[in-house]
């Protein structure tokens, strides 16, 4: 008896390593467009985009905005995020929608360009530029119905950054522009900077009550963090609610600081993102929400808070071959034994273009090769013999995020009803 259990252990020691083994080779992937897909490829097809493409689902952006209002606590305003959303023509579609006109602008050329195009924009900085930044937009900006005195807010994390932005207005005061407008960044929680503590909001408020060519307009908290708060540690509810305590914190330190002058209703008290405003009620002290990408939800935004929103940007690009077999540089010989191991490495799609943030997602079963890495020029894409996938088709990607990814394409393709009826252009860094 012990000698069989000896053997019937010694039997199961050899055969672990090989279920495991089993366990973890790859199981093949195949399928082709779904009716969605099938018909966005028609409609590129159709409008003669054989091209790398960025595609927005107007219907879908429509059905997200729709969410977005249905979410947001009655006694909060909305601000659009304008690097999320980096086209003039999406950001007015936005707009229109949500009767919105709050922007979060996070670039001096973006600045300028908004400043020029869209004169009734109310603007705040989403994050603390540089005063020489401020400069040049000063230096470049000459629409007179676009009084940047009044619509825009500059951001402020240190009391560094605060003594170079009172130099700068000092030296504007005989432009005869009116105080440029101060919204402090205070540490929510997400420890990317700004104010830390309660004591020294009210020494920055204090000090910019103390000089005529500036105003204190508000707060930014950001708490992008607290969607990602496991709930060992008290979950993204537990994270919001800390960061809005500490909020409140500031809002009562100003007050301290203004004293009768103090109006809260006349300060833009910002929080949120698209992660996590579904998680504000009225009971929040901030007075806005601001949001972006959760309009047209890149792959980066696919969480719990944001179930209900639907993706509404994807990339296509053309295939320009389709090979029925994989062969790496060097190692040919390995070809079949790859096969073997993955059989979603049988077939090579070679695209036009590529290396994007992004993930492809129709038609299913694509996947990355990592032994040969990245081309901008002609990707490489794997796939089983059962991806139904041919020269010209088009295969799709979901970006990862919107504001970096959209700039890439050109003009943005605007899908609606079967057909590309528009074409929205991006925003132009450096412009």
């Amino acid at each position: 008896m012990p000698d069989l259990k000896r053997r019937l252990l010694l039997g199961a020691a050899i055969a672990a390593p090989f279920a495991a083994l089993v366990a973890a080779k790859p199981r093949a992937r195949s399928g082709a467009h779904s009716a969605y897909f099938r018909a966005l490829q028609d409609a590129l097809q159709d409008a003669g985009l054989f091209r790398p493409t960025l595609v927005i689902d107007r219907q879908r952006l429509a059905d997200n905005i729709e969410r977005l209002k249905a979410h947001l606590p009655a006694n909060k305003h909305y601000r659009i995020v304008a690097k999320s959303l980096p086209s003039l023509k999406l950001i007015e579609t936005v707009r229109a929608a949500t009767g919105t006109d709050r922007l979060m602008v996070f670039d001096q050329p973006f600045l300028n360009f908004v400043g020029a195009q869209m004169a009734d924009a109310r603007v705040l900085l989403g994050k603390p530029m540089p005063a020489g930044a401020a400069r040049r937009f000063f230096a470049q900006h000459h629409n007179a119905a676009f009084d940047a005195a009044a619509q825009i807010e500059w951001l402020i994390d240190t009391p560094q950054r605060l003594a170079e932005y009172r130099d700068l207005s000092q030296a504007r005061r005989g432009d005869g522009l009116g105080p440029m407008r101060i919204n402090l960044e205070i540490d929510v929680g997400l420890h990317r900077g700004g104010f830390r503590s309660a004591q020294a909001v009210a020494e920055a408020v204090r000090e910019i009550d103390t000089v005529q060519s500036l105003e204190f307009s508000g707060f930014m908290g950001y708490e992008a963090h607290a969607s990602k708060i496991p709930d060992v540690l008290g979950g993204p509810r537990g994270a919001l609610a800390r960061a809005m305590a500490f909020y409140a914190e500031c809002i009562d330190a100003a007050r301290a600081a203004q004293g009768a002058r103090f109006d809260a209703d006349a300060l833009t008290l910002n929080a949120g993102g698209s992660s996590t405003y579904q998680l504000y009620d009225e009971a929040a002290p901030c007075n806005e929400l601001a949001m972006g990408s959760g309009l047209v939800m890149p792959t980066d935004f696919d969480k719990p808070t944001l179930a209900d929103h639907l993706p509404a940007c994807f990339i296509s690009t053309p295939v320009l071959k389709a090979l029925d077999r994989t062969e790496l540089p060097g190692l040919e010989a390995m070809t079949g034994l790859f096969r073997a191991w993955d059989p979603n490495t049988a077939r090579a799609f070679y695209l036009y273009g590529g290396y994007w943030l992004a993930d492809a997602v129709s038609p299913p079963g694509l996947q990355r090769n990592a032994i040969w890495g990245h081309s901008t020029n002609q990707d490489l894409l794997n796939g089983s013999t059962g991806v139904q996938l041919n020269v010209g088709d088009h295969v799709f990607l979901r970006p990862h995020q919107s504001e970096f990814v959209f700039l890439q394409f050109g003009d943005l393709a605007v899908y609606d009803d079967g057909r590309i009826v528009d074409a929205w252009p991006v925003f132009q860094p450096g412009a």
